[in-house]
């Protein structure tokens, strides 16, 4: 369709890949976490990664199917440089033990994708008693922020060149709770909406990003943090709305992307030379987009980090 052609400011657009954004550059040298890299955009993501000389460690709940994802990879691009690990974001220590193995590893850490998500389930609490969206889509990402952020530091400080933290979010971020996060009322099933607990935690996705990239800045640091929405793929995180994936099947291929189109936004915030300095952005289409209000609400989004904080250090909410 013809708006999915129209360029934005990086001389992007809509219908551009993955592989169009990171035409050139040279990747090699840098590693990069991808969480969620055994299906859609994240496996895209980490084949485009690979392709332009990264290092990519695919974090993965399904470890069968991550390492089948790795050996297509492989298939198509010998040189590539992969490995899959265990990790399930609903679980705190699920993110602690997969943290921890990777520093085993001395590996340097330039790029940490968090792109893992699961869409609209059903009312359900995560093995730290959060509910699960809000738990796999934000805290264990948030998590892993945290416990990585020295290595990324690190690596930044050593190889004097920009670290990037990029938040896979949502344009469904516009359509959360009215009061944006429900903090007090995060496990209340009473007035539980799937696609509302969604947007809360695609939400949470920017404004975690924002303050991050907020704290880095202060803190003179040569690491970057911004929120990417991918626009609407037809993808598995469907699978838990059969009316959507009925949609998806009669309009798609007018209005929506696909995975190679789905991913492109991800690989330019994480490549490409235009994206070095900024930080708590929001970009869609590979360029700059406009979030909603509560995105950049900073008194939210300061307040987000504490309540955050608050759960990874209790290990769970209060009961």
């Amino acid at each position: 369709m013809w708006f999915l052609s129209r360029k934005g400011t990086s001389g992007f657009s809509a219908s551009s890949t993955a592989e169009d954004v990171t035409q050139g550059i040279d990747g090699s040298g840098l590693t990069a976490i991808v969480t969620g890299a055994s299906s859609g955009i994240g496996a895209e993501t980490a084949r485009v990664l690979a392709l332009r000389g990264v290092h990519v460690v695919m974090g993965v709940r399904n470890l069968e199917a991550g390492r089948a994802v790795k050996e297509a990879i492989v298939k198509g691009n010998p040189n590539a440089k992969l490995d899959a690990m265990d990790l399930d974001l609903s679980s705190m220590a699920s993110v602690k033990k997969f943290a921890e193995d990777f520093k085993s590893l001395n590996l340097p850490l330039n790029l940490l994708i968090n792109n893992a998500g699961i869409m609209a389930t059903p009312f359900m609490l995560s093995r730290d008693n959060i509910e699960l969206q809000f738990a796999t889509n934000h805290v264990g990402h948030f998590l892993l922020t945290n416990l990585l952020m020295e290595t990324i530091r690190k690596t930044a400080r050593a190889s004097r060149k920009e670290g990037r933290i990029v938040n896979v979010s949502s344009r469904r971020h516009k359509f959360s709770y009215p009061e944006g996060i429900r903090f007090a009322k995060l496990n209340d099933p009473s007035g539980y909406n799937s696609l509302s607990a969604y947007g809360q935690s695609k939400l949470a996705n920017i404004l975690h990003a924002n303050e991050l990239g907020r704290q880095l800045k202060e803190d003179r640091v040569e690491v970057t943090a911004n929120s990417v929405h991918p626009g609407l793929i037809a993808t598995n995180l469907f699978r838990h709305y059969s009316f959507l994936t009925g949609l998806v099947g009669l309009v798609g291929k007018y209005v929506i992307k696909n995975v190679q189109q789905g991913a492109a936004t991800t690989c330019y915030v994480a490549l490409h030379p235009k994206v070095k300095g900024m930080s708590g952005q929001y970009f869609a289409d590979s360029s700059i987009a406009k979030a909603s209000l509560q995105a950049n609400d900073a008194e939210l989004a300061t307040k987000l980090w504490d309540f955050s904080l608050d759960l990874v250090r209790r290990g769970s909410t209060p009961s």
